[in-house]
């Protein structure tokens, strides 16, 4: 009697392992898919994308500081399923202190504008490179202006309470859409600032299902020798290659692309003050999949701000995400089978 119980116990074991390994692959997508909705904080930039700052210059400022227009434009989505007030938290807004970026007497001004309404996203202005046009299409919620203010020296700023319905409503990107317009509106000082999308006005509190994205984006990378740092555009299904726009790498390091069908294309970018362009073809599996593009810092550069925008084999722009949809790209190796 002993031993029929202990062989049905190993075959119960038996059983409930070929059933995992069946459901395996179901619930490694289901983890992945969890970083893409939100279930982590939505700090802009991201723990994912390792890049210390957002960098916004004073349009009086060199481009060969690594600033190509002076302003930065953000997009945030709440899903519809939220019904309850969110702001929009600023660290270090302020242009001088502990971690901005100086040039001389610190005279810049930088204007921080929250916009929702019909035209927020879908104006084709507000999804540009350049902010041209009807960029700031929509609503304007709120705004404010920082100089060099002490108080908000390393320090967070609030702007809201926003109502999640003040957004357009655009549920192939994720529910409602709002647009944050950063400016550089005089000096020629460098503005290092971070984001977070939080539904509490004094704590840094998660969302779930929010996040960000840009079109360009303009960003510190660190100074630290081997650092690597991750921006994830997302490759639609029309996509047949991208091309990489990076604005102003200094021969800093290289750069090295990862999809689940490459295991790290490498490529260098010599610029000061000027463009270099990626050119990578979009292969089937990778078509609703995120590219994780590395910035691999391979020289000791201090204070080296990139811009980068992305575009398809139409110049159409894609969006790369904070939280990267799908999760992380990892390459997915397979092994070649040849037929005689």
């Amino acid at each position: 009697m002993h031993f029929m119980k202990v062989n049905l116990i190993i075959l119960t074991l038996v059983r409930f392992n070929h059933f995992f390994m069946k459901l395996k692959p179901i619930l490694t997508f289901l983890i992945c898919c969890s970083f893409s909705l939100g279930l982590f904080p939505q700090a802009i930039p991201s723990e994912a994308e390792k890049i210390p700052f957002i960098c916004t210059f004073g349009k009086k400022a060199e481009k060969n500081w690594g600033d190509d227009d002076f302003t930065q434009i953000c997009f945030f989505t709440i899903p519809e399923n939220i019904k309850t007030p969110f702001y929009v938290r600023i660290f270090d807004p302020e242009i001088s202190g502990m971690y901005d970026e100086e040039k001389g007497s610190n005279d810049s001004h930088t204007r921080f504008s929250v916009y929702g309404g019909k035209g927020c996203h879908s104006h084709p202005d507000a999804r540009k490179q350049t902010p041209e046009g009807n960029y700031k299409a929509g609503v304007l919620l709120m705004t404010h202006t920082f100089a060099s203010e002490k108080q908000f020296d390393n320090k967070w700023y609030t702007m809201g309470p926003f109502n999640p319905l003040e957004g357009e409503l655009q549920p192939e990107n994720g529910g409602y859409v709002f647009k944050l317009v950063v400016e550089g509106l005089d000096g020629n000082d460098g503005n290092l600032y971070k984001l977070f999308l939080s539904s509490e006005k004094e704590n840094n509190v998660k969302i779930e299902g929010g996040n960000a994205f840009y079109y360009e984006y303009t960003f510190r990378l660190d100074d630290n020798v081997g650092f690597i740092s991750h921006i994830y555009p997302f490759i639609p299904k029309n996509a047949t290659s991208v091309e990489i726009n990076i604005f102003d790498y200094d021969n800093e390091g290289i750069i090295r692309t990862v999809t689940v069908a490459k295991k790290g294309e490498i490529a260098q970018s010599q610029t000061e003050g000027t463009w270099s362009q990626v050119k990578l073809p979009v292969v089937k599996d990778e078509i609703n999949t995120s590219m994780d593009i590395q910035f691999i810092k391979k020289t000791a550069v201090k204070n080296n701000n990139v811009a980068v925008y992305i575009t398809n084999q139409f110049g159409e722009l894609l969006p790369f995400y904070t939280l990267p949809i799908g999760g992380v790209p990892k390459y997915k190796y397979k092994i070649g089978i040849k037929k005689e």
